[in-house]
C-alpha cells in the first residue's frame, strides 16, 4: 500500500491517487465519493470503509486539514484508513488491538475526509504560503487596506519581511542567528517591524495596515457551522452565513444525511492535546454521563499519545469566558449528536523541552523568550533547519529596502517534521480506534418459536446491544428529535400476524459502558445496570412461511434474521 503520507505531506493530485487506488484495490470493503466541490473545481474527496460500505450501520467520521497549512491531519486520517483496510483485507491487527476491539472494528463504517481545504492546502504545499481555509474572498468592503501575502522576491516561497524601524516591536536573539524575538525594555536594538511576504492592497503611500492571518482570504471554515454561530463582526473567520462556504455545506450536508455517526474526530495542528466539549460552558454545565465518556476517551488519547484532553470552555477561549462560534466540533456534538473532539496534532511545545501551561492555551498565548529560542534549536538539531530562515536583501515596490525570511512554518512549526510523520499517525491511530470500538451493537440474542396448534405459531425475539454505548451514543443526544429508538419491523411471507403488530417499539438500549469518574465501580458496590440493554418482544402467525425481522434505527442501520414457520 501506498505509504509515502506517512513520509511526507502529499498534493492533491497525490492524495486522490492514493484514495483511488484503495477504491479500486479493495471494491467489496471501499466507496469513493466526491460530497462536494471546492470554487476551484477541486472534489472533497470521502472514502466509506466498511464490512458492507453500501450499508447504513454505526459509523465514525474524521476529517483533517480543515485549516489549510495544517497538512498533518490529512496524513493521520489516511493511516487511519489504511488500518482499517489492512484489518479488513488481510486480518492485519492495526495497532496492537485486542482481539475484542478488532471484531467491534469490523461492525463499524469509516467516512474519512482527509481534506476539506484542498484550494488552500496546495497554495501552503506549493509555496509555504499561509491560507487559513479556503482561498475566497467576497468581502464588499473592497476599499480597505490589507497585506495580500504573496511570494515577491520568486524563491518558491512565502515568507516574512523585517524592516529596521526604532518603533519596531522585535529584535535579533543574541543567542541564535537570524532569530526575532519580541523587544524587552533592556534591548539596545536594531528594532524591526515584520510584515508578512507581499504587497499592500489600496496602499496610500503612508500608512501601513497592520497584518492579520485573515487578512487576505477571510473565513475561517471552524467558525463557519451552523452551532452557535454569529456573524463577522462578533466572531472573526464567520463567513456570510452558517455554511456559506461549499466546504463545509458539503460537510453539514452529508453528516446530517447520515445520522449514523457516532464519532467525530476533527483533526488540527498544532500543541498535542485534544480539545472537548463543551465550547461555552465549564464542565458543571455538561451533561455529566457524556462527560464520563469523554474521560475515557481522553484516557486513551493520552494513553497513546501523551496529549491531555482538555475542555473547549476551561482551556482554549483565547478571550476569558469568550466561547468559540460556528466551530465543527460544537455541531458534532450537539446537533449530531457524536463524541465529537479536536486534536492537535503535534506537540511541538514538549518536543522543544518547553513546560507545559494549564490551561493549555497559554502554551500559544504566553510564549516566552527563552521558549522560542528553545524551538529554533531544536529546528537546527531535529528539523535540518527547515523552520528558521536567514534574511537577505531585497527592494520591496511599496516600502523600499526590505529583508526576507524569518519563518518556514509549513514542516516543524504548523507540522511536525517529516522525521515524526510516521509516528504521531500511529499514535493517533492507535488512540482513535479504540474509540471507533465503542459503537452501540445491537443485534438479535435469540429468535424462538413455540408451536401453538397446528397453523399457529409464538415467534420470541429477544434483542440486545453488545456494545460500549447506548443506541441514542450520548445522554445528551437523546432530547434530539430525529434521534430515533430503535424499532423492530416484521415481514412476513406465507403467514399473517394475528396477535402483535407488524412494526414494534424497541426503546434505546443501554450500553454496557460508563465512562471513567462516575464512582459506579466501587468494589463495595460492585453494581451494574438491570436488563436495560435488553427489549423482548413477540407475535403469534398463522399459516407456513417465513418472517423476516429487522431492529432498525436511523442511528443504528438494519440487522435482519429471518425465520420459518
Amino acid at each position: 500500500m501506498n505509504t509515502d503520507f506517512r513520509k511526507r505531506y502529499l498534493n492533491y493530485a497525490e492524495l486522490t491517487a492514493v484514495l483511488e487506488s484503495w477504491a479500486s484495490a479493495y471494491p467489496d470493503i471501499t466507496r469513493l465519493k466526491s460530497i462536494g466541490k471546492t470554487a476551484e473545481g477541486r472534489d472533497l474527496w470521502l472514502l466509506i470503509i466498511g464490512s458492507q460500505p453500501d450499508e447504513t450501520g454505526p459509523a465514525v467520521w474524521i476529517d483533517g486539514n480543515m485549516h489549510a497549512a495544517e497538512l498533518c491531519g490529512s496524513s493521520v486520517a489516511l493511516a487511519i484508513a489504511e488500518d482499517i483496510i489492512n484489518l479488513h483485507a488481510t486480518g492485519s491487527v492495526p495497532q496492537g488491538m485486542s482481539a475484542p476491539v478488532c471484531e467491534a472494528l469490523r461492525d463499524v463504517q469509516f467516512y474519512v475526509l482527509p481534506r476539506i481545504s484542498p484550494d488552500g492546502a496546495e497554495v501552503m504545499l506549493r509555496e509555504s504560503r499561509f491560507v487559513r481555509s479556503n482561498l475566497r474572498d467576497d468581502r464588499p468592503d473592497e476599499s480597505r487596506s490589507y497585506w495580500r501575502n504573496e511570494d515577491i522576491d520568486g524563491d518558491g516561497r512565502v515568507l516574512a519581511m523585517r524592516v529596521e524601524d526604532a518603533t519596531g516591536e522585535f529584535v535579533e536573539s543574541a543567542e541564535v542567528s537570524d532569530l526575532l524575538l519580541p523587544r524587552n525594555v533592556d534591548d539596545e536594538g536594531p528594532f524591526y517591524k515584520v510584515y508578512p511576504e507581499g504587497m499592500i492592497e489600496n496602499f496610500d503611500g503612508r500608512n501601513i495596515p497592520t497584518p492579520h492571518f485573515l487578512g487576505d482570504k477571510p473565513t475561517d471554515l471552524n467558525r463557519n457551522f451552523p452551532w452557535s454561530w454569529t456573524p463577522e463582526h462578533d466572531q472573526i473567520g464567520a463567513g456570510l452565513f452558517p455554511g456559506s462556504e461549499p466546504e463545509s455545506r458539503a460537510v453539514i450536508e452529508f453528516t446530517s444525511a447520515h445520522p449514523n455517526i457516532f464519532a467525530w474526530l476533527n483533526l488540527h495542528t498544532f500543541g498535542g492535546v485534544g480539545i472537548r466539549p463543551l465550547g461555552d460552558k465549564p464542565d458543571s454545565k455538561m451533561d455529566q454521563e457524556d462527560l464520563a465518556i469523554y474521560r475515557q476517551v481522553g484516557h486513551w488519547l493520552e494513553s497513546a499519545t501523551g496529549y491531555p484532553m482538555v475542555s473547549g470552555f476551561e482551556e482554549f477561549t483565547y478571550e476569558p469566558e469568550k466561547p468559540i462560534h460556528g466551530d465543527l466540533t460544537d455541531y458534532a456534538y450537539h446537533q449530531r449528536g457524536c463524541i465529537a473532539y479536536v486534536v492537535e496534532l503535534w506537540d511541538l511545545f514538549a518536543q522543544a523541552g518547553i513546560e507545559i501551561k494549564r490551561p493549555f492555551i497559554n502554551n500559544y498565548m504566553d510564549l516566552r523568550r527563552e521558549d522560542i529560542e528553545a524551538i529554533a534549536r531544536w529546528d537546527q538539531q531535529y528539523n535540518h533547519g527547515r523552520a528558521f530562515v536567514g534574511w537577505r536583501a531585497f527592494e520591496h515596490p511599496q516600502l523600499g529596502a526590505v529583508e526576507i525570511g524569518g519563518v518556514d512554518s509549513a514542516v516543524g512549526l504548523w507540522n511536525p517534521s517529516f522525521e515524526k510523520l510516521a509516528e504521531i499517525c500511529d499514535q493517533h491511530s492507535a488512540a482513535f480506534l479504540r474509540v471507533a470500538a465503542l459503537a452501540p451493537r445491537a443485534q438479535f440474542a435469540s429468535v424462538t418459536t413455540e408451536d401453538l396448534s397446528d397453523d399457529l405459531t409464538r415467534i420470541q425475539f429477544v434483542v440486545e446491544n453488545r456494545g460500549y454505548l447506548p443506541t441514542s451514543v450520548l445522554s445528551s443526544a437523546r432530547k434530539l428529535t430525529w434521534n430515533e429508538a430503535p424499532y423492530l419491523e416484521l415481514d412476513c411471507t406465507g403467514c399473517a400476524i394475528v396477535e402483535g403488530a407488524a412494526q414494534m417499539t424497541l426503546g434505546h438500549l443501554d450500553g454496557w459502558g460508563r465512562g471513567l469518574g462516575t464512582g459506579l465501580d466501587l468494589p463495595h458496590l460492585p453494581w451494574g445496570r438491570g436488563s436495560t440493554g435488553t427489549a423482548q418482544n413477540s407475535v403469534v402467525v398463522r399459516g407456513n412461511g417465513t418472517v423476516t425481522a429487522t431492529i432498525k434505527s436511523c442511528r443504528i442501520g438494519s440487522i435482519r434474521r429471518t425465520v420459518t414457520v
